[in-house]
């Protein structure tokens, strides 16, 4: 299996962790980078759809971009999935293991394997660029990477496990994506008091974190073994779709 888990707004700032490698898109990130030093915090600010103070930072770091010292993706991010995938406590076999099997989406980076080295970043898919002949840097990217996705994917078992964020979806032809592998995309609810059940951002995130976590540690292979996953009160609901598998936790 393949997995596809979401970068983080939030990230470190350096990790005392060398990196494997340059991410295999790093040309086009160098591409993006340099536009987006060119612009001011004001623009920043409004392209990034953030508050002046986020956007200075932002500055700083597009500014630095080149001479930063890099981390490795994985223990970069400090989102709420990233805190429950808890990186920094897996050990090398696991980390191997996840080299080869996670992809980790990116509006800058494009698509990045765990121990790739980046710097610290913001991006959102809607940024237009003079590179990107103003559209969406979510399109930009969509012939850049669909093709790599879905070779990885039928090189292993022909089984993405989509975990990232539906947003992400814009940096492929998700459409074409569908037809070509499986794709599983677990759901995560909380269980209200009439009865419903509703998506909760936070408890999407914790959850897509731990079950990366979990596929890595145990280094699963079969799909059915991902309906194991329990965490927090979450229990697989054996009701759900074979490709939508839910998980559900009373309030």
């Amino acid at each position: 299996m393949q997995i596809l888990l979401a970068d983080a707004k939030i990230m470190r700032e350096w990790m005392n962790r060398e990196p494997e490698r340059e991410p295999r898109f790093q040309t086009y990130a160098d591409m993006i980078a340099e536009e987006m030093a060119c612009m001011d915090i004001e623009e920043l600010s409004r392209q990034l759809k953030c508050n002046h103070r986020i956007a200075a930072e932002v500055w700083r770091r597009y500014h630095e971009f080149k001479m930063s010292k890099k981390m490795p993706a994985i223990l970069a991010y400090n989102g709420q999935a990233y805190k429950h995938l808890r990186a920094d406590t897996l050990n090398e076999d696991v980390l191997r293991f996840g080299q080869e099997h996670l992809w980790i989406t990116s509006f800058l980076y494009g698509m990045l394997r765990p121990m790739d080295g980046i710097v610290a970043y913001r991006m959102e898919h809607n940024v237009r660029l003079d590179l990107t002949e103003e559209k969406p840097v979510g399109s930009y990217w969509r012939d850049k990477l669909t093709d790599v996705l879905i070779g990885s994917v039928k090189e292993d078992d022909g089984i993405l496990v989509h975990l990232a964020t539906e947003e992400y979806e814009h940096l492929f032809d998700w459409k074409r994506i569908c037809r070509e592998v499986r794709v599983i995309q677990p759901q995560f609810y909380i269980r209200q008091k009439d009865g419903e059940i509703k998506i909760q951002a936070v408890w999407a995130k914790t959850c897509r974190g731990a079950m990366v976590r979990m596929i890595l540690e145990r280094q699963i292979a079969k799909p059915e073994e991902i309906l194991s996953f329990a965490y927090e009160g979450f229990e697989y609901m054996p009701e759900s779709e074979e490709n939508h598998p839910h998980y559900i936790r009373a309030r």
